[in-house]
């Protein structure tokens, strides 16, 4: 399972509401090769499903991870960070065995 956090699911709903996204939209994240720790994150807000897909709600809102993504994300808290060390989404993810300073690649 994925979840959300209260400060992710405020800011994701602030978000859709002023990019004036469909009332069906949700989070797609995901993960690819790449960043400075092997692995990235990706995040994006979609509106259609994808063969495969693994479908969560946490808080009233919809998370869409693909099935090879979900094995890295497995029991991943996705949060939002508002400080001065910089804003953004981040991944509390416990299978992370190292990620960068960034906070947006990791390693398993």
């Amino acid at each position: 399972m994925i979840t959300v956090s209260e400060n992710a699911k405020q800011q994701a709903l602030t978000l859709i509401k002023e990019a004036n996204k469909p009332a069906e939209t949700f989070i797609r994240v995901g993960v690819e090769g790449g960043g400075c720790s092997g692995l990235s994150y990706k995040l994006e807000f979609a509106t259609e499903m994808r063969e495969g897909d693994q479908v969560f709600e946490d808080k009233g809102i919809k998370i869409v991870v693909d099935k090879k993504s979900f094995l890295y994300l497995i029991g991943t808290e996705l949060d939002y960070s508002g400080g001065l060390n910089g804003k953004g989404f981040i991944f509390i993810n416990p299978n992370a065995s190292r990620t960068c300073g960034c906070g947006e690649s990791f390693s398993v």
